[in-house]
């Protein structure tokens, strides 16, 4: 008689087990609310509920695109909201890329944590701070008026309101997105670069045909997980930095879905707007996993 065989438990089970919390609050805070997306499609009044309310179908749709400056809100979404991805994504990689060459191990956790503080201040104290530097009254205009130069009306000038945007955005946050490209890094063989130091490649040829090519599949991962934000130009920053002066290059979806769904309790248009982004962050979102295979040959999941 053979052996009777040890029964085992796989292994996944228990990794399933580890992320079995965040899928409950996922469905109890997500999936359980679905039914306010009808919203979307009523005259909502919260007092009747989601199965009360008049039924206007896509008419709060209407309402939005009908805006005499609907598409300039989706081109200044658009444009902080990409300028944003690009920029940050661009600086975390050149960050990670000049932190790695650091050997001094002090110096480098000195610098990694002054660039990472940022991320964890939030945009009303980071914006307070911007405006005592930026301001008419601020440091630089201050510095600019002992010069014998003119004041620059940084956060009242609407040409200037976007780069301002993308580039105080990037200074808060590019150090904590260095860190997946810094953990890519470290794993990418040593000897590799060992083999390039023997072909007499300098820091410089190693840093272009070792590492780059070695973190080149997170930065397809990256890309394909912020297409979907897309439309999120980031409200906290926008809403704590805008004023009537730069109304026409700084309104966003979001703010206007503010305005509209909370000032003014048109719950149905700020329902609208949101179910419309949702929907295009989805499509994208799909299609970038798609061109990841496709071109890159990436397989997220």
């Amino acid at each position: 008689m053979g052996k009777k065989k040890e029964f085992r438990i796989p292994d996944k089970v228990y990794y399933w087990l580890m992320i079995l919390p965040a899928v409950i609050l996922v469905f109890l805070f997500n999936t359980r609310t679905w039914p306010g997306i009808l919203a979307a499609f009523q005259d909502f009044i919260p007092v009747k509920g989601w199965y009360g309310s008049k039924w206007v179908g896509f008419r709060n749709f209407r309402i939005f695109f009908m805006q005499p400056n609907s598409l300039g809100i989706i081109r200044n979404t658009l444009v902080i909201a990409i300028g944003k991805i690009v920029a940050v994504q661009c600086m975390a990689i050149a960050f990670a890329l000049m932190i790695n060459e650091v050997r001094n191990s002090k110096l480098k956790k000195a610098i990694q944590t002054f660039t990472y503080l940022p991320h964890f201040v939030s945009w009303v104290i980071f914006a307070t701070i911007l405006k005592s530097i930026l301001g008419t009254d601020g440091m630089i205009n201050m510095i600019l008026n002992n010069l014998g130069m003119e004041k620059v009306a940084f956060l009242g000038t609407a040409s200037i309101f976007q780069p301002l945007m993308i580039i105080t955005d990037t200074m808060k946050e590019f150090g904590w997105a260095a860190i997946i490209y810094l953990s890519a890094i470290t794993g990418i063989d040593p000897g590799l670069y060992e083999a390039s130091e023997v072909d007499g490649a300098s820091r410089w040829q190693q840093t272009i045909h070792v590492t780059i090519p070695g973190i080149r599949y997170m930065i397809v991962i990256q890309a394909v997980l912020h297409l979907g934000g897309v439309l999120s130009a980031g409200f906290d920053q926008i809403f704590n930095m805008y004023n009537t002066l730069v109304m026409s290059n700084a309104d966003i979806i979001d703010t206007w879905v503010y305005r509209q769904g909370i000032v003014s309790m048109n719950y149905g248009v700020g329902t609208a707007v949101g179910l419309f982004k949702g929907v295009i962050a989805l499509v994208l979102t799909v299609f970038a996993y798609w061109a990841a295979d496709r071109f890159a040959d990436y397989k997220i999941f």
